[in-house]
Order: C-alpha cells, then structure tokens, then sequence
C-alpha cells in the first residue's frame, strides 16, 4: 500500500521526508549529578506547627517547608536549600521552646520541693501532715 493512497484520519499526519526536522545535538545539564536535592523538614514543621508555640515558629517553618518543597519539584534546587535552612532553623527553634516551659516547670516544681523539705517546721514533706500542709501553702 502506498502512503498516497491512503486516506489518513484528520488529526494524524503521515511523516514525510519534508517533514522531518534535521538532527540536532542533545544537551544534558549535569550541575548536580553529586548533590543531593536540599530536604524540607515539612513533618517536622507539621508537628511544631500542631504543637501552636510560642510566637508561631512552628507555623513559619511549616510555610518555608513548603516553600522549599515547591522549589525543589521546579528545579530552582539553590532557593529550596535556602527555604530548607529556613525551615531548619525555625523548627530548632520551636522544639527548643516547646521543651523549655516544660523543663522550667519540673525545675520550678523540684526547687519548691527541696526548698520546703529543708525548711525546719515549715513543711513535714515526707511526714504525716505533708500533704496537707503542702496544699495550706496555696489556700489564702
């Protein structure tokens, strides 16, 4: 069968001689074969975030998590590693925070107690009444 004899569909076109593009080279961009993509801590960032501390931290490292990861899946790999470091920093920040309240409770709570077991007749912490007398300490 010859290709001037049969009747092609209108949306598909015989490839003839005439139209075919003449051979070109090929280039192929190997800046960073070695490096790895930057990462985006965007779970970290979702558990700071969902943990809401102190002046929103966690919340600014989910936004430049997500940042970075767009970056990444456009290939701008040098913006993403910037959001990264961001978004690491931020999320440092926010765990250090979110662990310093509680940690300066317990050692609030640990010198109260060692406080008032030293005090002589203040306090019988491990006596008969301690409880007691320790819950007279906040009764006005």
């Amino acid at each position: 069968m010859d290709n001037h004899s049969y009747n092609f569909p209108s949306d598909c076109t015989p490839l003839t001689k005439s139209a075919r593009k003449p051979a070109g080279s090929t280039v192929v961009n190997m800046d960073n074969t070695g490096k790895c993509p930057p990462r985006d801590y965007l779970l970290w960032s979702l558990c700071n975030t969902l943990y809401v501390n102190f002046c929103c931290l966690g919340f600014m490292a989910l936004i430049y998590s997500i940042k970075a990861r767009d970056q990444k899946t456009q290939g701008n790999l040098q913006l993403a590693q910037e959001c990264s470091d961001k978004a690491k920093w931020y999320n440092i920040l926010a765990a250090g925070w979110n662990m310093l309240i509680p940690l300066l409770a317990v050692g609030l709570l640990v010198l109260l107690l060692i406080h008032l077991g030293t005090s002589e007749g203040s306090f019988d912490f491990f006596g008969e009444g301690g409880f007691h007398n320790f819950m007279n300490l906040f009764s006005w």
